[in-house]
């Protein structure tokens, strides 16, 4: 990380926990690429205190955060205002903070222009990058079939071109995966080895997008809202491939 001075910009992320994120290497990593005297912190906030903590942020003259679970819904109420792809989610990713408002936005699907032009998807997860990926599916007419534990399940995404799995499971399968089919991977492991699902679509054969590619794009799309200038998407990637 950088040295921090009294002209350092700041941006972190809010979540519960974040001990495990790969998006402080990252983003820090991007910061130096483009010569930024820019830093990014994580910072654990519990669900009772998220109110103040976005107040804080603002208040200290961060550039922004990322928002990580289980705040993706939450913290909307603390938004001034929302771009097209939260509202359409219900659900924030990326806040920007200017002159003391804070604008909420969703990159979570930016992998999205990876996937081709699938004409049906399963979505397997009920959480915020759940409800980004289905938004950005449906906004692009594309059939979609939602799997959560708080409807209906088990995931059957046999009849799926594409499945999106957005939950944080990463040690065992939850559905099956055939030939052909793609596979988009939100999850991923610090130490940059395949979850249960990629091992299994790359063993059938799937076309895969695995979370260390979900994580660079959307980091890279967080980083221009920040900073207003190209991300450096190369080294974002290669900062966090082992």
């Amino acid at each position: 990380m950088a040295e921090i001075e009294g002209t350092t910009t700041l941006v972190g992320l809010i979540g519960d926990p974040v001990s495990g994120s790969l998006s402080p290497r990252m983003q820090n990593s991007a910061f130096a690429a483009r010569g930024l005297d820019w830093v990014y912190v994580p910072l654990r906030v519990e669900h009772a205190g998220l109110g103040v903590a976005v107040d804080g942020l603002a208040a200290l003259g961060f550039a922004g955060a990322n928002v990580t679970i289980p705040h993706k819904a939450s913290v909307i109420p603390y938004c001034h205002e929302l771009d097209e792809s939260a509202e359409r989610a219900g659900s924030v990713n990326t806040l920007v903070i200017r002159n003391g408002r804070v604008f909420g936005s969703s990159t979570d699907a930016e992998a999205l222009d990876e996937v081709g032009d699938p004409q049906s998807a399963a979505v397997v997860g009920g959480g915020g990058a759940a409800a980004a990926w289905i938004a950005a599916l449906e906004a692009r007419r594309i059939a979609v079939d939602v799997f959560a534990r708080r409807g209906t399940w088990p995931p059957d995404t046999a009849g799926a071109e594409l499945v999106v799995h957005a939950t944080p499971v990463k040690d065992e399968l939850l559905f099956e995966l055939r030939p052909g089919q793609t596979l988009v991977e939100l999850a991923y492991l610090p130490d940059g080895a395949d979850t249960a699902h990629v091992a299994a679509a790359r063993a059938a054969g799937c076309r895969v997008i695995d979370g260390l590619e979900v994580l660079a794009r959307q980091g890279a799309a967080s980083f221009e809202r920040w900073t207003g200038i190209p991300a450096p998407l190369e080294i974002m990637r290669a900062a966090i491939r082992p």
